[in-house]
């Protein structure tokens, strides 16, 4: 299992990669729904059951949403497409693997999509 999260609030990755748990400093991104900071039981869950974190830009994250609009025409929320996002700009590593991204949340103003 991997975990995934946007570069501008990459809590969980830094914490994964130092086994310390750390906050973010600041909370600017499209992804509102994981602007929250990383708790020690979710950090305890991660480190005991990730194989890695992949942290995506701004940019990725909208890519996503929009290859998922474009092909399947369902409006996913900016958190939901961080995923997504980790397994395109990661595709060697999962190349040849059976990978599921779950797809959720609907919870966009359509007058704020950024594409």
């Amino acid at each position: 299992a991997y975990g995934a999260e946007p570069k501008a609030v990459d809590d969980a990755y830094r914490s994964f990669k130092s086994g310390t748990l750390l906050e973010n400093t600041t909370i600017d991104t499209i992804a509102d729904g994981l602007r929250t900071n990383l708790g020690e039981k979710t950090f305890d869950i991660i480190q005991r059951e990730l194989e890695d974190i992949f942290t995506v830009s701004e940019e990725a994250i909208i890519a996503a949403m929009r290859l998922v609009w474009e092909r399947m025409k369902i409006v996913i929320e900016p958190s939901c497409a961080v995923p997504l996002a980790a397994v395109l700009a990661n595709r060697p590593v999962f190349e040849g693997k059976k990978v599921g991204v779950i797809l959720t949340g609907g919870n966009v103003d359509l007058g704020k999509l950024p594409f």
